[in-house]
């Protein structure tokens, strides 16, 4: 109960019954576009046009207040830097952030309970790549 297709020829077969470009001698009477297309004046010079209002691809520099904490209670003396209070950014990104904080610094870090943090006294890094990825960095504490 195999129903085979019927093949297709590709050999050329017979010409097309109709012209695509036939009716183009008939169309000369036809309205020019609209008034502000682009002419040859504003593809000469591309100075001319508007700026683009557009904010896509560009750094968000506005991404909120965080704060920047150095803690040394319950850790042996050791001090740590503790970045926290960050509103609208996802685990992924939090650690994106750590894993460029602890490179830049050149020591170990991690991300718990939706905080960074980053073993030693950091503060001045830690500020400058927030400040870098669009966050409004505050020393907080005493």
């Amino acid at each position: 109960m195999s129903r085979k297709k019927k093949r297709k020829s590709t050999d050329g077969g017979e010409e097309l019954t109709h012209s695509p470009f036939a009716r183009l001698p008939g169309l000369e009477n036809l309205q020019s576009g609209p008034e502000n297309s682009l002419d040859s004046e504003s593809l000469e010079n591309p100075k001319s046009q508007p700026p683009k209002t557009s904010k896509r691809g560009q750094k968000n520099t506005n991404r909120g207040r965080v704060d920047i904490i150095r803690q040394t209670a319950h850790r042996g003396g050791k001090a740590v830097t503790v970045v926290k209070n960050f509103s609208g950014i996802g685990q992924p990104e939090k650690e994106a952030l750590a894993k460029k904080m602890q490179k830049s610094c050149g020591v170990g870090g991690t991300v718990k309970e939706g905080r960074i943090e980053i073993q030693g006294d950091k503060r001045e890094e830690v500020k400058r790549i927030l400040t870098e990825a669009g966050f409004k960095p505050v020393f907080a504490g005493g």
